[in-house]
């Protein structure tokens, strides 16, 4: 069957057993899964939190904890900062196309959104053409050191097709590398001294809502965004990375954020950071990975599409089902028994499932997915 025409199979009239179930059905990969025991703090704190000034004490105190609890879960050297603002990853691509590539970019493509911050740096009347290294889906390229780049730009995690890269920097190169690292932040390791510019938002392994980006930046990213301005640079106000860097450092926004993402950001941060740290939520995001992938590679109606277990993405699982077996009709069959967003990349269009792995997600309650398959696979073919 065509996945064009899979895409529209009704849900089939299925009952899971309820001793089959997971816990908690939620497995989107953004917006992700928000810990329960967030929103009872959440809830608790409104009265005194909601809707009090982002310029104040209440608020700033929440972002404050928010920016040393970040430094310390991502183990920054000296000089590093941590800014955020308003309107999340794709802004921030606007943002870097103004404050952090000068003149010539180079982008490794290998998704969606790994190709939208060169789909930027293309369209912006102020730069060169960029070179855009692209390779197939399912793969990833490899960055290539050029003496006329002054930006790399890669992505730790391909949220469209679950592939993961390890960020290095480019042998000899001399620009800065700026990652996109919206899915992989918290959940993926990484070392800071082979970024200049890490940046991210909530609404994944911090399992907060949208909205808000985060970046890290090396003393070079700071220098570079103080060179550009220097230089006459027109930037619009809601874009200038000069101008969410000074009201960081006062612990604030820009403009009015939505308090309630910066809560609930926090309050992911601090039970990764009480569990253990990055270290933590990456095994425990390597323990998902290892029964979704295990289980897709000992069950003879799935694949997982991503070839290299190397490059295999330990925070959003893509698996890969026989044409027998109708995935678009397993998902909905699945969201009809309360266990959502299993649903493939739209625009990759294949008979794929796509699960997040993220560390609020339980690594039993993988494994209670994987069961639940399988009952309707066995159901549908009945």
């Amino acid at each position: 069957m065509p996945a064009e025409r899979r895409r529209n199979s009704p849900p089939a009239e299925i009952r899971i057993p309820e001793r089959l179930l997971p816990a908690d059905g939620r497995f989107g990969s953004g917006p992700s899964k928000v810990r329960q025991d967030a929103v009872v703090s959440l809830e608790r704190a409104a009265p005194r939190y909601l809707g009090t000034s982002h310029r104040q004490a209440g608020v700033r105190s929440v972002v404050a904890l928010l920016r040393g609890g970040l430094r310390e879960l991502f183990g920054l050297p000296d000089g590093y900062e941590v800014v955020l603002g308003n309107g999340g990853t794709t802004s921030f691509w606007d943002i870097a196309s103004f404050c952090l590539v000068e003149r010539h970019s180079q982008h490794l493509s290998f998704g969606e959104f790994s190709s939208k911050f060169a789909a930027v740096t293309t369209a912006a009347p102020h730069l060169d053409r960029p070179e855009v290294i692209e390779s197939p889906v399912g793969t990833h390229p490899v960055a290539v050191p050029r003496g006329d780049v002054d930006v790399y730009a890669l992505t730790h995690n391909e949220t469209s097709t679950g592939v993961a890269m390890e960020i290095r920097r480019p042998d000899g190169a001399g620009g800065l590398v700026v990652v996109d690292a919206t899915s992989a932040a918290g959940g993926l390791r990484v070392d800071p001294r082979q970024f200049d510019a890490y940046y991210f938002a909530p609404q994944k392994c911090f399992a907060s809502d949208g909205g808000l980006w985060v970046a890290l930046l090396s003393p070079a990213a700071l220098e570079r965004v103080r060179r550009i301005a220097a230089g006459g640079r027109w930037v619009p106000a809601s874009l200038d990375l000069g101008t969410a860097i000074e009201n960081s450092d006062k612990d604030q926004t820009y403009n009015t954020p939505a308090l309630a993402t910066l809560f609930l950001f926090v309050e992911q941060l601090e039970w990764v950071m009480t569990n253990g740290g990055l270290e933590w939520a990456a095994s425990r995001c390597d323990h998902s990975a290892e029964i979704l992938y295990g289980w897709a590679e000992a069950t003879e109606y799935t694949t997982p599409f991503v070839a290299k277990p190397s490059e295999r993405s330990h925070v959003v699982g893509t698996i890969d089902l026989d044409d027998s077996v109708d995935a678009a009709q397993v998902a909905a069959t699945l969201r009809a028994n309360g266990i959502l967003d299993t649903e493939p990349y739209r625009k990759l269009g294949r008979n794929q499932l796509r699960v997040g792995l993220f560390p609020a997600i339980d690594p039993e309650d993988v494994g209670a997915l994987t069961a639940c398959i399988d009952h309707i696979v066995t159901a549908l073919a009945a």
